[in-house]
């Protein structure tokens, strides 16, 4: 399977359109986690794989890959995996539904 870009159809969608692509995306197994974990600023592949629970080196690579092919992560200018521009406008658009997720999770642990 090809790294999900805008105009290429994917799996769900014939049409390639870029809400498809950025959903397929961001529902690789991985791929939110580690541009969540990127919020904090540049991160070498070991301390980036740490943070994310020790996944298989070989799957992190393999994100990063895909991050990068899509221009979502860049290499830094001290050789850590930053967030492009692309990438922390992305992190802000997912900031919403961390905030409706924690209210959800509150509304689940209530009174039914």
């Amino acid at each position: 399977m090809g790294v999900a870009k805008p105009g290429v159809p994917e799996q769900g969608s014939r049409t390639g359109k870029p809400i498809m692509a950025l959903l397929d995306l961001l529902g690789r197994r991985w791929l939110a986690r580690i541009i969540w974990e990127l919020n904090d600023g540049p991160q070498t592949f070991r301390a980036l794989r740490t943070r994310c629970d020790d996944m298989s080196p070989t799957v992190l690579n393999a994100r990063l890959s895909e991050l990068r092919e899509v221009r979502l992560v860049e290499i830094g200018p001290d050789g850590g995996y930053v967030l492009s521009v692309a990438g922390k406008a992305l992190l802000d658009a997912m900031l919403p539904l961390m905030d409706w997720a924690s209210d959800w999770d509150r509304a689940l642990a209530g009174p039914d």
